[in-house]
């Protein structure tokens, strides 16, 4: 499946009107932890495609969703279910904690 580029416009249609769990990322290009969780996202977006899907917003470019979240740091981490906040977290982790945390959440 891969992961979803979203952004202020189309935030409320990718992620709380979403049919399935979405992870959101929020991040930054010159961010090195977010750069450092981007390819394990990518990878467990693949691996649990039809269970959740997994967007990135780039904070700079959409910073009215990152204001509206409360995103004081990144990466931040949101999962959403029917258009909730179920779970979040921030920082930086290894794939396996980010694959054990979506799936104890979802």
């Amino acid at each position: 499946m891969g992961t979803v580029a979203v952004t202020d416009e189309t935030f409320d249609a990718e992620v709380k009107n979403s049919d399935i769990p979405v992870v959101v990322d929020f991040w930054a290009e010159w961010c090195g932890p977010c750069k450092q969780i981007g390819p394990a996202l990518e990878e467990l977006s693949e691996e649990m495609g039809g269970k959740v899907k997994i967007a990135k917003i780039d904070v700079d470019s959409n910073p009215n969703t990152a204001a509206a979240m409360g995103v004081r740091g990144i990466p931040a981490l949101f999962i959403f279910k029917n258009g909730e906040v179920i779970s979040n977290r921030a920082g930086a982790a290894p794939k396996a904690a980010l694959q054990n945390w979506i799936e104890s959440s979802i």
